[in-house]
């Protein structure tokens, strides 16, 4: 999700897929469009009705303002802020508001009556069809009368078109004509005219940013709509591409149906902004999550004097709608703020902020990729499947790796595909001069060259059979160790399975439960034991990446993922596995726990131990002890889905042990026959390259005991798949990618 995790690999992904050797299109247009928002009124007092909010412009600093219903009635009230700008949000639709502006013995003005919009109102179709899109930069307007910044890069005149056409929508810099996103880059390259869109509040676009709100989805809706609308889209239908941000944007915006919305293309997203990322097991995330929120609030200041590098440029040189633009800027949401009163789930925020709650809406097909290893976003993605599968044509790709992994030759040609047939609606292929060039560009990170994989379709074939021959296929496709290749550390998968459900049909759902001195068996327990360890959070390094260096994406990143010291946490090692496994799924840690504190925040890392010695990461998942109660609905042995409400938290007992079931993240891994699987319980820490988090307030300090018994049964439950073969010999450790490795140490209890 941070926009220079993208920009440090720009020379690869523009190198990747130079599908007809186009050279990059620079733009020429820095004139600014004449569209504008046009007051109704000779005074400088603008009052707009929009989705759920009324807009104050243009009245004086520090006054007070007034909203007004039809009834005459205040329905909300507050002070302007320097720039003479309010918002009124959370506002009912309806006709007939009004603002007063000042009170007291300051004359008060009252404004004319504006109509607040419910999310569901949408302009006529001539709104978008008298908005007209040149090459370069410019303004899109909204319906409530806000300008979006947009750029956008024609393959060629407009008088040659019609071209397929994609958009790339985020707060991130996708307007900026300086510097285009990856995945517009490699669009513009592969043919398609990109329109890159700022969402409102960010860089030069109009209006307050806040994280998802509606009128982020409805302004996707209305560019959607407009990008359409232009003579030069092919078919007058749009696509959309992005990582990341832009990636999750795409989720929000298919939801709303925009008619001319011909599919998405999500990369390395999330399926529940809260869970996921934000609080993973009700644990506020501090190594990511906070910084990113934090950068975004820094991007949507007000140019010249803060926000993005881009912005301030235009606005020094000239930019008047840029300029006129920031005037909101003020109003923007609090993120930190809001993110400390989000501690707890609310159900209310759930829907607006979680796509795997709204994926049923999105009616368009979707090409869905991404990581288990994620060091931004996670691996909650996998959950927006079963939402998706069997109601939208839908291609998915899982692997091993990165954020960025999901621009990988193996992951971005399929993504091409994709876009070929649904957007382009020609059959896909790719040029053995771009194949070449690519070779060159994964060189870069791989130390050598790494091919694409070879066209899967013919040109001459009939468009009609090769759609009908893809949609057929398996719409769920696994990448099994990228990076173990001959060149070690390259994005590139050893082997693939496919597989049309998930979690996958094929997957056997199995108990490894805790024993004596750290054995992990398939056996229910006979014994009775305890294990204790020394709860200490700030003992642990945060992350698993001490160097500061964003090399995430390279071969060999610079990993520093140390030990477990044998008295911070307890462990389980399995015996050697006599044949492959392969692990493919979400995964439960089935926990009994006591301890000398009533709270404890638990982190359960998934590790394969090989026979040389060495350990490599897998997955991990973490639970705040106190926040274990379950949603009954939905959760199944293999995901327990905590509610993460206030109303639910319940502390622990020292009387007796308390089932404390921690989910972990899905993960997609071959266990090579003489290695051993590792479980792990310990405070969060030291597992994850980029992810620390919050500790509880309070002690630090604690005795955490792990039951295992009959009666106790502590267990982790692993989805293992049937009729994967695993031919190949093991990797390289290390070389996986998003894998690190590390001497393999025994915990005090043996594991």
């Amino acid at each position: 999700m941070n926009k220079s995790r993208h920009r440090l690999r720009i020379a690869l992904v523009i190198t990747v897929l130079a599908a007809v050797g186009v050279a990059p299109i620079e733009s020429s247009a820095t004139s600014i469009h004449p569209l504008s928002y046009v007051s109704d009124s000779s005074e400088p007092l603008k009052v707009r009705g929009s989705v759920g909010q009324v807009i104050v412009q243009g009245a004086p600093a520090a006054i007070e303002v007034r909203l007004i219903s039809k009834r005459k009635k205040i329905v909300d009230q507050g002070t302007t802020d320097s720039f003479g700008s309010y918002l009124f949000r959370s506002v009912r639709a309806g006709l007939g508001y009004t603002v007063s502006v000042g009170s007291g013995e300051t004359e008060s003005t009252l404004s004319s009556p504006v109509r607040v919009l419910a999310k569901k109102d949408t302009p006529t179709k001539s709104f978008y069809k008298n908005q007209k899109l040149v090459d370069g930069y410019q303004y899109l307007e909204t319906r409530d009368g806000t300008l979006l910044a947009a750029n956008v890069t024609l393959p060629g005149p407009i008088e040659r078109g019609p071209y397929p056409t994609v958009i790339e929508y985020s707060g991130y810099d996708p307007a900026n004509p300086e510097e285009p996103q990856p995945t517009s880059q490699i669009a513009s390259l592969l043919g398609y005219a990109v329109v890159g869109i700022n969402v409102r509040g960010s860089g030069c676009s109009g209006g307050a940013w806040s994280f998802f709100d509606d009128l982020q989805q409805t302004d996707g809706y209305d560019a959607v709509e407009t990008v359409a609308s232009q003579s030069w889209a092919l078919h007058h239908k749009v696509g959309m591409v992005g990582i990341s941000y832009p990636g999750i944007s795409q989720l929000f915006v298919a939801a709303t149906q925009p008619p001319h919305l011909a599919g998405i293309t999500p990369l390395s997203v999330v399926g529940d902004v809260w869970a996921d990322a934000l609080y993973p097991g009700g644990i506020l995330n501090t190594g990511f999550v906070v910084p990113w929120a934090d950068d975004r609030q820094s991007d949507a200041q007000p140019a010249p004097k803060g926000g993005q590098g881009w912005a301030k440029r235009r606005v020094r040189a000239g930019d008047e709608v840029c300029a006129d633009n920031q005037t909101l800027r003020l109003q923007t949401v609090d993120v930190r703020k809001n993110i400390d009163s989000q501690a707890y789930r609310s159900y209310q925020d759930t829907e607006l902020t979680s796509p795997n709650q709204f994926s049923q809406n999105i009616k368009v097909p979707v090409f869905l990729a991404g990581s288990w290893q994620d060091e931004q976003t996670g691996a909650g993605w996998p959950d927006l499947i079963p939402g998706l599968l069997g109601r939208v044509p839908l291609k998915v790709t899982m692997t091993n790796g990165t954020h960025a992994d999901s621009l990988g030759p193996g992951v971005i040609t399929r993504w091409a595909e994709f876009l070929d047939f649904y957007v382009a609606r020609k059959v896909p292929s790719i040029s053995a001069a771009a194949r070449a060039t690519a070779a060159t560009g994964y060189a870069q990170l791989a130390g050598e060259p790494v091919e694409l994989p070879p066209d899967r379709f013919l040109p001459e074939e009939n468009f009609k059979s090769a759609l009908k021959r893809y949609e057929s296929e398996s719409p769920i496709r696994v990448l099994f160790d990228s990076g173990g290749g001959k060149a070690v550390g390259a994005p590139k998968a050893v082997f693939e399975a496919e597989f049309d459900k998930w979690p996958p049909r094929q997957a056997r759902i199995t108990n490894y439960y805790f024993g004596d001195q750290g054995t992990l068996t398939d056996k229910n327990p006979t014994d009775s034991g305890v294990d204790s360890f020394r709860y200490e959070p700030s003992a642990l390094p945060a992350t698993s990446h001490s160097s500061g260096e964003d090399d995430y994406f390279n071969a060999l990143p610079d990993y520093d993922w140390t030990p477990l010291p044998p008295d911070l946490g307890v462990g389980y090692t399995s015996e050697p596995m006599t044949k492959p496994i392969v692990l493919l799924g979400p995964v439960s840690a089935d926990l009994w726990v006591q301890s000398s504190q009533a709270d404890v925040d638990l982190e359960v890392a998934l590790t394969e131990v090989r026979p040389d010695g060495q350990e490599i990461y897998l997955q991990s998942g973490w639970l705040r002890a106190s926040r274990r109660y379950l949603n009954k609905k939905t959760s199944t042995r293999l995901q327990p889905q905590p509610t993460f409400t206030k109303a639910d938290e319940e502390m622990l007992t020292k009387k007796k042990p308390t089932l404390v079931r921690v989910p972990i993240f899905a993960v997609g891994h071959a266990v090579r026959a003489g290695s051993r699987l590792r479980v792990t319980v310990q405070p969060p820490g030291g597992n994850r390259p980029r992810w620390a988090f919050s500790a509880l307030p309070g002690s630090q300090t604690a005795t955490v005991s792990i039951t295992h018994s009959r009666n106790y049964p502590s267990r982790v439950v692993l989805p293992i798949v049937t009729g994967v073969k695993v031919t190949v010999d093991a990797p390289a450790c290390p070389g996986l990618r998003g894998q690190p490795c590390r001497e393999f140490v025994a915990t005090a209890t043996g594991g």
